[in-house]
C-alpha cells in the first residue's frame, strides 16, 4: 500500500480518466517514453483512490506465468503453494502494475486475457483453481511504444483489452516545475535544464527516439543541488547518459554550452 501520497503534476485530464476507468474496472495501458512520469502517476493514483493497494512487477524476457501467478515450493517434507504477484493482487483487491509488458514473453502475457474481460478470473492450472477477481482489482501494464519492433510489441489480442493513456514528455514550463519540486534546484535552474531537455529531444536527425527523460533531468538537478557544478551535472546525467555516440554527445554538449553559459 502507498502510504504516503506521491507528488504528481497532471498534465491534462490522465487522473480523471483513469479514476473514471477504475470505477468502471477498466484493464488500463499507460504508453508513453522511458523516465516521463508512468510510474509516479500509477502510484499517486493508488494513493489516490483511497489507499489501493498496490503490486509491481518489472517484466523482464525471463519473466514466466509461473512467476505471475505462482507456483509449489519446498517446505520442510511438502510441498506449498505459494501465489504470485499476480495472484495475491487478484485475491486481495490490489492494482496489478506490469511494467514494461512487451518485455516479458508472449506465452506469458497471454495468462492476463481472462483478468481482462467480463470474465474478471484468472485460472491456476497447477493447483485447478479458477480465481475470481476481487471487486476491487485492477490491472495496469505499460510499455515504451519508441522501443516497439516486431518482436517487441503488444499484440492486437492483448492491446484491444485495455483502454490506452498516452502520456509525452511535458511542456518546458510544466516540466521545469516539475524538475524544481523533485531536484531542489531553483526555479530558473529547472527551467534552464528543462529547456535543455526540450531541445535535446529534438535532435531526431542524430537518430535520438526519446531524448532525454524528466527523470534525468531531475537527477541533474539533484546532483546541482548536492553541489555539483551545473555544466558537469549535465555532462554526467544527461551527455553520457542518453547515448554512447559521439556525435551525439557532442551536440547534447553543444545544447548545454548555450544554455549554461
Amino acid at each position: 500500500m502507498v502510504a504516503s501520497e506521491p507528488w504528481y503534476l497532471p498534465v491534462g485530464d490522465e487522473v480523471q480518466v483513469f479514476e473514471a476507468a477504475w470505477r468502471a474496472r477498466l484493464p488500463v495501458l499507460l504508453k508513453g517514453p522511458t523516465g516521463c512520469g508512468k510510474t509516479r502517476f500509477i502510484e499517486h493514483m493508488a494513493w489516490r483512490l483511497s489507499g489501493q493497494p498496490l503490486v509491481t512487477v518489472a517484466c523482464h524476457e525471463d519473466l514466466t506465468a509461473n512467476d505471475l501467478v505462482g507456483r509449489y515450493l519446498l517446505s520442510a517434507d511438502s510441498t506449498v503453494w505459494t501465489d504470485g504477484p499476480l495472484t495475491r493482487a487478484v485475491r486481495t483487491g490490489a492494482i496489478c502494475y506490469l511494467d514494461e509488458v512487451v518485455e516479458a514473453r508472449k506465452d506469458t502475457t497471454v495468462v492476463i486475457h481472462p483478468l481482462t474481460d467480463h470474465r474478471r478470473v484468472l485460472p491456476i492450472e497447477k493447483t485447478g483453481e479458477l480465481l475470481e477477481a476481487h471487486p476491487d482489482f485492477l490491472l495496469v501494464i505499460s510499455y515504451n511504444p519508441g522501443y516497439q519492433s516486431s518482436l517487441k510489441d503488444l499484440k492486437p489480442s492483448t492491446r484491444q483489452r485495455f483502454v490506452s493513456l498516452e502520456f509525452h514528455y511535458p511542456a518546458v514550463e510544466v516540466e521545469a516545475t516539475i524538475v524544481a519540486h523533485e531536484s531542489g534546484v531553483d526555479a530558473a535552474m529547472a527551467h534552464r535544464l528543462a529547456t535543455i531537455g526540450d531541445k535535446v529531444r529534438a535532435l531526431r536527425e542524430h537518430g535520438l527516439a526519446d531524448g532525454v527523460s524528466t527523470r534525468l533531468l531531475v537527477y541533474t538537478g539533484q546532483l546541482i543541488a548536492g553541489g555539483i557544478a551545473p555544466r558537469r551535472a549535465c555532462d554526467i546525467a544527461i551527455t553520457h547518459a542518453i547515448s554512447d555516440e559521439a556525435d551525439v554527445q557532442q551536440a547534447v554538449a553543444d545544447i548545454v554550452d548555450v544554455l549554461l553559459p
